[in-house]
């Protein structure tokens, strides 16, 4: 009896984890690339260049991450983007992205 329960409970549990694991891995993804939107529009804010931009972004950023600079004005937006795969070798793929804005120093400024 005990095994018959076991065997049905078993791969509902083993799916339960999965699922865990794929969201820790998500969130940690996201917050990444957070991150690194947040230290790349702080030194675009400094004047730093776009290359330096990306390469202080990168940094932080999850493996393969795309990161972006746009300046308009007295605002620099700086957005990281990154595929994540949270199952590992299944194809199941999602796109985790975050934004930060910052004001240009008054130095920086054209």
């Amino acid at each position: 009896m005990v095994t018959a329960e076991t065997a049905v409970v078993l791969p509902v549990l083993l799916m339960v984890l999965a699922g865990a694991v794929a969201g820790v891995v998500v969130i940690g993804a996201q917050l990444r690339c957070v991150d690194a939107a947040r230290e790349g529009a702080r030194a675009a804010a400094r004047g730093e260049p776009a290359g330096v931009v990306t390469e202080v972004a990168g940094r932080v950023a999850p493996e393969g991450a795309v990161t972006g600079v746009t300046t308009a004005g007295e605002t620099v937006q700086v957005t990281v983007s990154a595929t994540v795969s949270p199952l590992g070798p299944l194809p199941w793929h999602l796109e985790v992205a975050a934004t930060a804005t910052g004001v240009l120093e008054p130095a920086a400024r054209p």
